[in-house]
């Protein structure tokens, strides 16, 4: 049995909608996260997919606990990061790294790539000042960077180099776990490939564990070992990538892959498309079924009344859908 990393709780986090009145009431919530549960084998990418505003950046963000959750456990490696004291929690954060998905903003521009790398490992005094410059150049080396870019500012540096930085500073601390939220989505398609194979490369030699979050499930069915579809802060499909790819079971991860391009021609113009009608719905006022029925081309009265669990149908597939 693989040892599991990371496992979450009945994950909640809610962000108060206020009144515009004096004395700035809560009036609402919004449900960014509404009761999520899973877990993450060491050595394994889990990969979590959604449309914009689905709660994908929330949920990465608590993992780390840079967003407090309004309710559940975070536990990494037995230990509940949910309830630790905040010197334990930077000391586990050692441990737990994060590659952001906006890395224009990510980097201070008045630091140097040397001077960026080299803030986590003195932020734990990992090493002495005098090897600072030694592990900046092994850790651009690994992530296929030059050292003669190490004096460098990152506004000097091309978009797929910046992002390789990132991913350089988060290797500094020799994390275990990383949440990667949408690290090439700001990237072309030739960087993309080349990114995403560094990733598997660093998975294999530095024996890591990921967190990858994107919109693009092509992408994300490529490198992950399993996939999770969240739709407005609910899980609504879990299971093996093979598994979600050749037998999606839940309308909305159906309509997903079908909105991939196919590179054939005859193949495009015989395959049917799910189409998927209307806005997302406000995750501030939730009816009581599923939060997916007022687009759902399949919904029944059911669906409009109950949510539906979180069911295994077999083969670590699991779907929330009264119609599976």
């Amino acid at each position: 049995m693989e040892d599991t990393v990371i496992e979450v709780k009945n994950l909640k986090k809610y962000f108060p909608v206020l009144s515009n009145s004096v004395f700035r009431r809560k009036v609402a919530e919004i449900r960014a996260v509404d009761d999520v549960s899973f877990s993450i084998n060491r050595g394994e990418t889990l990969g979590l997919v959604g449309e914009s505003g689905s709660g994908k950046t929330t949920l990465g963000r608590c993992l780390l606990l840079l967003e407090k959750p309004t309710g559940g456990e975070v536990i990494f490696k037995g230990k509940n990061l949910s309830r630790i004291g905040s010197r334990e929690l930077q000391q586990e954060r050692r441990k737990i790294q994060m590659i952001f998905q906006d890395i224009s903003t990510t980097f201070d521009p008045k630091r140097t790539v040397t001077e960026i790398i080299s803030e986590p490992i003195e932020a734990y005094n990992l090493l002495p000042p005098a090897n600072y410059g030694q592990r900046v150049a092994e850790l651009l080396s690994l992530v296929g960077l030059n050292n003669f870019l190490a004096g460098r500012y990152p506004y000097q540096l091309s978009t797929g180099e910046r992002q390789r930085l990132s991913i350089a500073r988060a290797l500094a601390t020799n994390p275990e776990f990383i949440v990667c939220d949408e690290p090439v989505s700001a990237l072309d398609v030739s960087i993309q490939a080349q990114i995403l194979r560094l990733f598997e490369s660093l998975r294999y030699r530095q024996s890591l564990t990921y967190f990858f979050i994107g919109h693009d499930l092509a992408v994300v069915v490529y490198i992950s070992n399993r996939i999770a579809v969240m739709y407005l802060g609910r899980f609504h499909e879990v299971g093996p990538r093979k598994e979600i790819f050749s037998n999606p079971l839940h309308p909305y991860t159906r309509a997903l892959l079908s909105a991939i391009p196919v590179p054939n021609r005859a193949f495009e113009k015989k395959r049917q498309r799910m189409v998927i009608s209307g806005e997302a719905t406000s995750t501030i006022y939730q009816s009581l079924g599923c939060n997916f029925h007022p687009r759902c081309p399949m919904s029944i009265p059911i669906c409009r009344e109950k949510s539906p669990p979180l069911e295994e149908k077999g083969s670590g597939h699991l779907v929330a859908c009264w119609r599976v």
